[in-house]
């Protein structure tokens, strides 16, 4: 718990000019020197990125309750310390609003987390498939191995998948199982036997087993381009006991506080039923334990039976039920499974069948005589247009307007689509799927067609409600730095320069897109997403200046404070004292995350990165000291054990930042 301290004195404005714009003066009444409104915490010393227009910059705040007291100047703030107020100097550091995620899948990931090997940002397969030996050495039966999403092929300096063969080497007698994107799985022999696919197993519909000369499995699942025969046969795998999906999802949300998401929604889920599996998420919420807000949307898990789904939770639940750590946000991202266009880039576009309209008009009716928000997944133009075709004959009705509804994803969105979205009053929620799959893209699409995909710049300038996530777990990573970067450099995790600058952001407006933009949709403008007074305190330290750093560091930043409500829930470096979210060791014993802990093997980054991209470019580099091509103390960086923020532009053990986005 962090020390409590009288202030003694004021403390002088920070003074670095140029760096920002004198901060209006803080309301005269949080100043009155009244000790009733002495705050509970204090940050000064800093450089705050408030995102408030009418006060952009500041160099401190106070939080009382749960909320932004005053921002302001050091001398202006710290006169609200009282006897009891902890005060956090930021020696300067950039401070930002809490990251919030537009869409992910934190309670599926969070029941899961324990059981997975992350292989999010580990940069060779040498590295990667060195872990996964190592985690089959101490995994006992019955229990598999489990390699589920956030990376692609392309991140790793081979820029290829493991084979078979290599899985079943390391693993002849565990079941392994490798989910790569939306387009495929892996399975060694073991797991093949566990899930019992034989010769006889007839394909799913939209998917394929695929067999040798013989007609057995080898292994490899594809969609095609249904992903339901990859998500089912995950599900058959064992699951963790209730209590070990609390310790889990606790340690999901940390890892997600260690990164400096703050709020997300969650966007629901194949095999996530309501309300059985949001039942840790709902014991946490009244222990009190959250360190993630999390809005939750209802998605549908029956085909053909949706609209009785949504019939049934429209007069159960009530919308935005909760509280301000976990409330109910509405339908989707499923809406209709007839409108489901999965994004496999490596297959054709799908058509959606004839029936889809029908369908959806009659889901979409309940839900706008509800007044229910929804959200609805949509890569392609042809499956918006036709959904639009739908929301507009329903308009004529049931007028949506005041309900945020909006589309997922949206990738070859054309113009016509996003000005009929705008007049509908809807919205786009974007994510960094393309970050992962971009080279897919290209290969089938061309790289003109791949210029803008979503055309996010555009959308910004018409208008229409926009906001960024990464839809994470199971095709893009968590990690909301990946995204952050995606959206300012243009640039896939494999490198390749997908977008020109005219469909890149600028810094201030990516960040605006992961935290005040995304409050439409859930629909909590003016409760937060930017650091002024009355909004929820969440806010963040990155662990290097996201302002200030070079483009290609943006990916690596981390956060070293991480304040949830007031509280701080995450700190590291010269914050780790003032941490308040201890946890108990991840269960089971036998956790991925005791070892690895999370995104790029951050904890144990020399068994993990031995191989890897940037450690042979320091072999090959030859240098001692600064790298005279990269700029980095490559030496000084690969000796540290841990990930320090300080060593001159390079993210200590994750290695050379120019090597990746």
């Amino acid at each position: 718990m962090p020390t409590r301290r009288r202030f003694l004195g004021a403390a002088s404005a920070l003074a670095l000019p140029g760096l920002f714009t004198p901060a209006r003066a803080a309301d005269p009444i949080s100043l009155s020197g009244d000790k009733s409104m002495s705050a509970d915490l204090i940050l000064h010393h800093g450089l705050v990125t408030t995102l408030d227009r009418a006060n952009p910059n500041a160099t401190a705040v106070a939080i009382k309750d749960g909320k932004f007291l005053a921002v302001g100047h050091d001398r202006e703030v710290m006169a609200l310390a009282g006897p009891d107020t902890k005060v956090i100097d930021l020696k300067g550091k950039r401070l930002l609003p809490g990251l919030n995620d537009n869409h992910t899948h934190v309670v599926r990931g969070g029941l899961n987390y324990n059981m997975e090997l992350r292989w999010d940002g580990v940069r060779s397969l040498a590295d990667a498939m060195d872990m996964l030996k190592r985690q089959v050495a101490i995994t006992p039966p019955p229990q598999w191995v489990r390699v589920v999403g956030g990376f692609t092929e392309h991140q790793f300096t081979e820029k290829r998948l493991p084979t078979i063969d290599e899985i079943n080497a390391v693993a002849p007698d565990t079941p392994v199982f490798l989910l790569h994107l939306y387009d495929r799985a892996l399975l060694n022999g073991a797991a093949l036997r566990a899930v019992g696919y034989s010769k006889d197993t007839p394909n799913p519909p939209g998917g394929e087993i695929t067999r040798d000369a013989n007609g057995n499995p080898t292994g490899l699942l594809l969609a095609k381009p249904n992903a339901g025969i990859l998500y089912s046969t995950l599900a058959k795998g064992p699951k963790l006991p209730f209590d070990y999906q609390v310790n889990s999802t606790r340690h999901f949300m940390r890892e997600l506080n260690r990164l400096g998401v703050t709020s997300v929604i969650d966007a629901g889920g194949g095999f996530q039923n309501y309300p059985d599996d949001y039942a840790v998420i709902q014991k946490l919420a009244d222990e009190g334990q959250m360190t993630v807000r999390l809005a939750y949307n209802l998605f549908t898990q029956k085909p053909k039976e949706e609209k009785e789904d949504f019939l049934k939770w429209t007069s159960s639940v009530k919308y935005k039920q909760g509280d301000d750590f976990f409330r109910h946000n509405g339908a989707g991202e499923m809406l209709v499974f007839s409108a489901a266009d999965f994004e496999d880039f490596r297959e054709p576009r799908p058509d959606m069948p004839p029936e889809m309209e029908g369908q959806l008009e009659e889901v979409v009716r309940i839900l706008a005589e509800n007044r229910w928000p929804w959200r609805l997944h949509a890569t392609y133009d042809e499956t918006i247009s036709r959904a639009l075709d739908v929301f507009e004959k329903v308009n004529q009705d049931i007028p949506l307007s005041g309900i945020n509804w909006f589309f997922d994803h949206a990738e070859t969105i054309s113009e016509r689509s996003i000005d009929r979205i705008a007049a509908l009053g809807g919205g786009i929620a974007v994510q960094h799927r393309m970050a992962y799959q971009g080279e897919y893209f290209v290969e089938r699409y061309g790289r003109g067609a791949a210029e803008a995909t979503p055309p996010v710049a555009r959308m910004l300038e018409k208008g229409v409600k926009v906001s960024a996530g990464t839809d994470a777990t199971r095709v893009a990573s968590y990690n909301p730095w990946v995204s952050l970067s995606w959206l300012v450099t243009g640039r896939t995790v494999g490198g390749m320069q997908l977008y020109p600058r005219a469909n890149c952001l600028d810094r201030e407006t990516a960040l605006r897109m992961w935290t005040e933009k995304v409050q439409w949709f859930s629909n909590e403008e003016g409760k937060k997403g930017r650091i002024e007074k009355g909004q929820l305190a969440d806010l963040i330290v990155p662990s290097k200046d996201y302002l200030a750093c070079a483009e290609d560091e943006i990916s690596f930043l981390t956060s070293e404070l991480t304040i949830v409500g007031g509280k701080v829930v995450y700190g590291a470096n010269d914050f780790a004292t003032y941490d308040e979210n201890p946890l108990p060791p991840a269960m089971p014993d036998w956790s991925p995350v005791r070892t690895y802990r999370g995104y790029a093997a951050w904890g144990e980054p020399e068994g993990a990165g031995k191989n890897s991209l940037q450690r042979t470019a320091i072999s090959s580099c030859g240098c001692a000291n600064n790298c005279g091509v990269h700029g980095h103390d490559h030496a000084g960086a690969w000796s540290s054990r841990l990930p320090i923020a300080d060593l001159k532009g390079f993210f200590g053990a994750l290695g050379c930042s120019c090597w990746a986005v």
